[in-house]
């Protein structure tokens, strides 16, 4: 199946409020372990870039896994972070998480290097899939850990729609819908390796369930 662009930007408010309400415990703690595993059990120090925050329920998440970071999260859309400053602010982390609304290219984020970068669920929204590694490349300083998760395209709409059905049936109709073209808009493990081949980043992709994958490794020193 060929992918299907969806929209960049999730930028409705009752989108946002369906994605920031959704039950996306397992995923999303999934994320954090796959993160700890990649590090080889190592805490995140320093300061972290999330690209594509969203909500910021991963960050919120991550922070509270590796207490010795701060993360800077970054989305493009207002609706989004107007929920995850409430979501910061309910759990005091206001002194370590900050979120910047940014679009790349051409975000201004308050740092030029970070020491080290992740994301979750942007890739797929990109028509450009080379932004978000172009961003990695310039915003993670030399040997900063990277760690990427995405959806992975099915090989058919018959394929999508189960996963829907399997994993967001008790979800708002708007929630399932977005599932779905998310799906469809993902990419397969053999373009990402070659997105990767392009920007000369030395990553690795895996295949982590029947609808994620992982891209993660170090940038150069």
């Amino acid at each position: 199946m060929e992918r299907i662009p969806e929209p960049e930007l999730m930028d409705e408010a009752e989108q946002a409020r369906a994605y920031a309400e959704a039950d996306f415990e397992a995923p999303h703690e999934r994320f954090v372990e796959l993160l700890t595993d990649a590090l080889g059990g190592e805490a995140l120090r320093g300061c972290v870039l999330d690209l594509g925050c969203g909500p910021a329920d991963i960050t919120i998440r991550v922070a509270r896994h590796h207490p010795a970071c701060t993360l800077h999260g970054v989305d493009g859309a207002p609706a989004m972070l107007q929920l995850g400053k409430a979501a910061i602010a309910r759990r005091g982390l206001e002194q370590r998480i900050r979120l910047i609304e940014g679009y790349f290219p051409g975000a201004d984020l308050p740092r030029r290097h970070y020491d080290a970068v992740i994301s979750n669920s942007l890739l797929h929204h990109l028509a450009d899939p080379m932004v978000l590694w172009e961003a990695i490349a310039v915003h993670g300083r030399p040997g900063a850990p990277v760690f990427v998760m995405d959806l992975m395209r099915p090989a058919s709409r018959e394929q999508a729609r189960l996963l829907v059905d399997t994993y967001a049936a008790g979800e708002p109709e708007v929630l399932q819908q977005d599932f779905y073209h998310s799906l469809l808009a993902a990419y397969r493990p053999e373009e990402m390796k070659q997105q990767l081949e392009t920007a000369g980043l030395p990553l690795q992709v895996k295949t982590v369930s029947d609808r994620h994958l992982t891209i993660s490794g170090r940038l150069r020193a």
